[in-house]
């Protein structure tokens, strides 16, 4: 007799985790109708977002290859020397 009741308990465990997952199955009937319609509705909005967004790309200028931002500081002359000064400068010497 335990044995039957050990078999009944492992059942309807099984039966319990099984009926969340057929719960996201897809619906039949009305509900599938509905599900349609807002499958298109769905698809235009999406359309229409990408279509949205496209046009705001579009209004973004081009950016410029080569922008240095410190460049009105830097004088001509000071940015060639730093980048012809590769030699590492002589340690100080003691006194």
């Amino acid at each position: 007799m335990n044995l039957v009741k050990q078999c009944a308990a492992v059942a309807v465990t099984f039966a319990m985790f099984a009926t969340p997952a057929l719960s996201q199955g897809k619906r039949s009937g009305r509900g599938r109708d509905i599900t349609d319609s807002q499958t298109l509705v769905k698809r235009a909005k999406d359309a229409q977002v990408e279509k949205d967004y496209k046009a705001a790309l579009d209004k973004i200028p081009d950016q410029k290859a080569n922008a240095d931002p410190w460049g009105n500081v830097r004088t001509l002359d000071q940015a060639g020397s730093r980048k012809s000064s590769s030699a590492p400068a002589s340690p100080p010497t003691a006194h």
